[in-house]
């Protein structure tokens, strides 16, 4: 991972940064300290907690998330079952801690999720239960719903159900430190399982023609000395192969409640035949061509986010996932119940820790696997959710776009004036039937950038040290090299801007 520290003479506007930073609490009104009776309710659940009378606390479970993390969701096992596999995922019992119509009940679905805000976590649910009783922690005795797949030789699923039980994770490992133990060689029979079901689902993915969008996550980590730094890296196969669990899982749920004709699903309509034109030129462009004849997930499972101009495809991919949204159902079948990018029937249901809608859907699951009635509650809440999780996910979505562009901007604001070395990853020349290169498609895909209120061509630079995505005036060409210079930086506005240079 490529780590980019404020230069020394920086911290000087250390103050304005944070400021910024902590101006978009207030601007964007994003939740406060949790209200005392929520706090107070969660406590009391905490304290009268019974577990299931299930009890797999036997299972050797382990959980993988990132190092930092402690609000774990979901643990994972995995043994050889005849020429197949069996895989138990167990997934925090957030429903056990909230009483429906309640203080705390109310209070999640204000927040509809976490939100991991640069200077601090604003979570969904208290730290009593998202750090506490509610975390399937390693040596922790908790309840959780455990989904058990039986799988057969190429990793298809052949029955699955899903129950209550009391369970106990044995061991909690980072991303990273899996990784190193699978390329070692010196890896648990849980880990080399895991890789060899998780490559095997991959290939069930490329069949059903779903679609990755693995793009380098960029993350803002506060330092020790209060300043920030923007971490970068490309994903790790290990969470890769996690991804496929939890994507099995959810559209295992997606099917019981399809078929118990109550729930709700995350869908996602197919690209449309104008998306994917514009996207097979501007590979073309790009010197890596896509046919249109294979798959576009299958396509873009062979791009390298290290090469520069692969990059700025995975970039223009953005345009072929849009679309999201949850789609709930009672008493019928939806007419268009399938995530196009999944290639399949799909639910949220494996994060409830840090996402309403899965709580509901680990209920109605639970309920539907082993024959009893759905909760009313549940049933009620349906109409309400789509609403709550579309408002949520657009207000975290608009967060991390100017916590990410404050941040940028406090790393440039000593350069000015300086020349950068830069990738264009969307240009603004024309493309060969005429139109406009999607130069308004910011790194997130959501049109917006640093710098983004200058006039005449411009387009979205990459440059590497420190590394920023922002805005550059010029014709510029996606995928190129170019040698921009550093116009202005405002921490306050948050404007980055840029000019060509050559």
């Amino acid at each position: 991972m490529s780590h980019h520290r404020l230069a020394p003479n920086v911290h000087e506007h250390n103050n304005a940064l944070e400021e910024a930073l902590g101006a978009l609490r207030s601007e964007l009104e994003l939740p406060g300290a949790y209200p005392a009776d929520a706090v107070r309710d969660a406590e009391a659940a905490v304290a009268s907690r019974q577990l299931p009378d299930a009890d797999l606390t036997g299972v050797d479970f382990l959980t993988i998330d990132p190092e930092s993390s402690t609000d774990l969701d979901q643990a994972l096992f995995i043994e050889p079952a005849g020429s197949g596999y069996r895989v138990l995922y167990a997934i925090a019992d957030v429903p056990a801690f909230v009483a429906p119509g309640g203080p705390l009940d109310g209070e999640t679905r204000r927040r509809g999720q976490t939100f991991y805000a640069p200077d601090g976590r604003i979570p969904l649910h208290p730290e009593v239960i998202s750090e506490g009783a509610g975390s399937l922690l390693a040596g922790q005795l908790c309840s959780a719903f455990v989904w058990d797949f039986q799988l057969d030789q190429a990793a298809q699923v052949t029955t699955v159900a899903v129950q209550r039980a009391s369970v106990r994770s044995r061991a909690k490992l980072s991303y990273k430190g899996a990784q190193a133990e699978l390329d070692a060689g010196t890896a648990s029979p849980v880990l080399q399982l895991l890789k060899e079901v998780g490559l095997k689902r991959v290939e069930l993915e490329r069949e059903r023609d779903g679609a990755s969008l693995n793009m380098p996550e960029q993350e803002i980590v506060q330092l020790p000395d209060g300043g920030y730094r923007i971490a970068a890296a490309p994903q790790l196969p290990v969470e890769d192969w996690n991804a496929q669990i939890s994507l099995m899982t959810g559209m295992a749920a997606a099917t019981l409640m399809l078929e118990g004709k109550v729930g709700i699903l995350r869908t996602m309509p197919a690209p449309d035949e104008r998306s994917l034109r514009h996207f097979r030129l501007q590979t073309e462009a790009l010197g890596k061509p896509w046919d249109g004849k294979t798959g576009y997930g299958e396509y873009l499972r062979t791009l390298d986010p290290t090469v520069p101009r692969q990059l700025a495809i995975m970039h223009s991919a953005g345009m072929l996932f849009r679309g999201a949204s949850y789609t709930a159902f009672d008493g019928g079948i939806p007419d268009d119940a399938i995530q196009s990018a999944i290639g399949a029937a799909y639910a949220h249901t494996t994060a409830p820790l840090r996402r309403l809608v899965d709580r509901f859907v680990l209920v109605i699951c639970d309920a539907l696997s082993n024959g009893k009635p759905v909760p009313g509650w549940a049933r009620e809440a349906l109409p309400s959710l789509p609403g709550i999780m579309a408002g949520s996910d657009q207000l975290a979505a608009r967060m991390e776009r100017l916590a990410l562009d404050t941040v940028e901007a406090a790393l440039l604001v000593n350069h000015v004036g300086q020349e950068f070395d830069a990738i264009v990853i969307s240009g603004s020349k024309p493309q060969k039937d005429g139109n406009e290169k999607s130069g308004g498609n910011g790194p997130n895909g959501n049109g917006n950038g640093n710098g983004r209120n200058g006039n005449g061509p411009s387009g979205i630079i990459q440059i590497a040290e420190p590394a920023v995505t922002a805005r550059c005036a010029g014709d510029l060409e996606s995928g190129t090299k170019v040698r921009v210079r550093l116009l202005s930086s405002d921490i306050a506005t948050r404007e980055v801007h840029f000019e060509l240079v050559s």
